[in-house]
């Protein structure tokens, strides 16, 4: 599985799909300033409710740790 990027906006968004076709999930991520702070926005489409409903019995289930992880990753690298 490739990951094939659609949009990059330094500071701003990153939009990617890791599927070849046109049928593939589209994530989107977006970063807001927020006073020194940042937002990050995630954001996925899936082009069917079973591509959906298996991705929330696969990695989706596990996207809320890897987001904590990486609010550590960046809570130790603003210190």
């Amino acid at each position: 599985m490739d990951t094939k990027y659609l949009e990059v906006v330094p500071n701003e968004r990153i939009v990617w799909t890791n599927d070849e076709d046109e049928e593939g999930v589209v994530t989107t991520v977006t970063f807001e300033d927020q006073g020194g702070k940042t937002l990050l926005t995630f954001h996925e489409v899936y082009p069917s409710k079973e591509a959906l409903e298996e991705a929330l019995q696969g990695s989706a289930a596990a996207l809320p740790e890897q987001l904590e992880q990486l609010d550590e990753l960046l809570s130790s690298k603003s210190e």
